[in-house]
C-alpha cells in the first residue's frame, strides 16, 4: 500500500503589498521607542535579511475558512474524486477565522466543518477537525492523515493548510512585514502505484523554547491594552530553526532508504529565504555536500510568509509550472520540511 497526494489546490490572494506600502508606518520597539534609522532603511535591510519584495492580504470579504474552501475545491477537482468519498477532512490553520477590522478569533465551528458545511457534504462519516502546530501544522496534517490510512481508517484525506496572518499583526511591529495570507490543499489517497510518502519526522521543543512565537500587546503603547497581536523572537527562532530543522530533515531521509543525492527538491516554509538558505545549507553540510542550485523553490519574494499555508500553495505553484526553473518529474524524490510556534519542527519525505 502506497499514500500519495492525488490532487493540489491552493488559493493565492489578489491584493498586493508591496514594500513601498510600509514607508509611512510608525515602527516602534517593544518599549515604544522608535528607530534611529528612517523607514527606507528599515525596509532596505529587511529585504535584504527576508527576500520579501512584496506579500499577499486577503480580500476584505474574507477569511481563513474561505480561503481553505477554495483551495480546497481546487484539490478536489485536481484529484477527481467525489467529495462524498473524503474520510477525513483536517484543517491546519493558527488563528481561525477574523473578520476584517476586527479581533476577535472565531473557530466554532471548526474551520473543518465550515470547509465540509460549504463543499455540500452530506456523508456523516466524512470527519472534520482542525490542528494547531504553527507553520508545520500542514505537514502535520498530512502525518495524521497517513496513519489514518496505514490503520485502516481511512482511504481518502483532504489535508488544507489556511491563514490569514494580515489579521493578527502590529503595524507598529517591524515584524509585520513579514507576514501575508493564503491556502493550499491536498488530496492524500491510498494507491497502488509506487512512491508516495516514504518517512517522517516530527517533534516540540518546549521545555526553554515555548514562547519564541506568542501573542503579546502592541509595540504602541497607547494602544488598546487588551488587544494582543502576534510577536517573534527572531534571533531566538533562527538559532533554533539552525540546529534542529537540518537535524529532523537528516533523521527523515535516513529513515526514507533514500540517498542525499535522491533528492530533486525541498519544499521548506517559506520563513525568511536567508533562515530557509541556512538550514538547507546545513542539512547539506551534515553529508558533507554543498547546497545543490535550484534544490529549494521560493515563493517567499512575492507571496510573503503565509505560515501553514507556504509549502502546500509552493507546492501546488510547481507542479503547475508557475515557479521559474522549478519543475518535477514522475518519480521525483522530494522533502517537505519546516518550523514555527511551539517550537514544533517536522519533515517528510516524498517521491512524486
Amino acid at each position: 500500500m502506497n499514500i500519495r497526494i492525488t490532487g493540489t489546490g491552493s488559493y493565492i490572494p489578489e491584493v498586493i503589498t508591496k514594500n513601498a506600502d510600509f514607508d509611512n508606518h510608525e515602527f516602534l520597539n517593544p518599549d515604544g521607542t522608535g528607530f534611529p534609522q528612517d523607514n527606507k532603511t528599515i525596509i532596505e535591510k529587511f529585504k535584504a535579511i527576508t527576500g520579501i519584495e512584496e506579500r499577499r492580504y486577503l480580500e476584505e470579504n474574507l477569511n481563513t475558512s474561505d480561503m481553505a474552501i477554495l483551495a480546497a475545491e481546487r484539490a478536489l477537482e485536481n484529484s477527481g474524486i467525489d467529495p462524498e468519498t473524503l474520510d477525513y477532512i483536517i484543517v491546519a490553520h493558527n488563528y481561525g477565522d477574523i473578520k476584517h477590522q476586527s479581533f476577535q478569533s472565531d473557530t466554532v465551528p471548526s474551520i473543518a466543518t465550515r470547509v465540509k458545511h460549504k463543499l455540500r457534504i452530506k456523508n456523516p462519516k466524512s470527519v472534520g477537525y482542525d490542528i494547531l502546530f504553527g507553520c508545520p501544522g500542514w505537514i502535520e496534517g498530512l502525518i495524521q492523515a497517513q496513519a489514518f490510512i496505514k490503520a485502516g481508517m481511512a482511504k481518502k484525506c483532504l489535508v488544507i493548510g489556511a491563514e490569514a496572518l494580515s489579521r493578527i499583526v502590529d503595524k507598529h511591529d517591524r515584524d509585520s512585514m513579514i507576514f501575508s495570507d493564503g491556502a493550499g490543499a491536498v488530496v492524500l489517497e491510498e494507491t497502488e502505484e509506487d512512491g508516495g510518502i516514504l518517512s517522517h519526522e516530527s517533534g516540540t521543543f518546549a521545555f526553554n523554547e515555548a514562547h519564541y512565537i506568542h501573542f503579546a500587546k502592541s509595540n504602541k503603547t497607547e494602544a488598546p491594552d487588551d488587544l494582543r497581536y502576534i510577536k517573534m523572537n527572531g534571533r531566538k527562532i533562527y538559532e533554533f530553526a539552525l540546529i534542529h530543522v537540518p537535524s529532523a530533515m537528516k533523521t527523515c531521509l535516513e529513515n526514507s532508504g533514500k540517498s542525499i543525492t535522491d533528492l530533486k527538491k525541498i519544499f521548506i516554509h517559506q520563513a525568511n529565504e536567508k533562515m530557509d538558505e541556512a538550514i538547507v545549507k546545513r542539512f547539506y553540510k551534515l553529508h558533507k555536500m554543498e547546497m545543490p542550485k535550484n534544490i529549494m523553490p521560493m515563493s517567499i519574494k512575492e507571496l510573503g510568509n503565509s505560515s501553514v499555508a507556504t509549502i502546500p500553495t509552493l507546492y501546488d505553484l510547481v507542479l503547475h509550472n508557475k515557479i521559474d526553473e522549478q519543475k518535477l518529474e514522475k518519480g521525483d524524490v522530494v522533502m517537505f520540511a519546516s518550523v514555527g510556534a511551539g517550537m514544533n519542527v517536522n519533515a517528510m519525505v516524498y517521491q512524486h
